[in-house]
């Protein structure tokens, strides 16, 4: 099994970060507004944002799910 990007929405404030670097990965949606994972696999034409993003997010709330 691969391992997938997820976010914990619990900890996420939906601040944008995430969106702003990496937006073909990363979505916001809802009241509050909250991190969505539009391609869990990340973005083969610019793999390092989602690394990038998943560094800068302020809450920590980023991580890879499996292995």
């Amino acid at each position: 099994m691969s391992h997938m990007v997820v976010v914990d929405l619990e900890a996420c404030i939906g601040c944008g970060t995430c969106r702003s670097l990496c937006p073909k990965v990363f979505a916001l949606r809802g009241d509050p507004r909250k991190c969505l994972v539009k391609d869990p696999d990340g973005d083969p034409t610019d793999p390092a944002c989602l690394e990038f993003a998943m560094d800068m997010c302020p809450t920590e709330a980023i991580t890879w799910q499996g292995g």
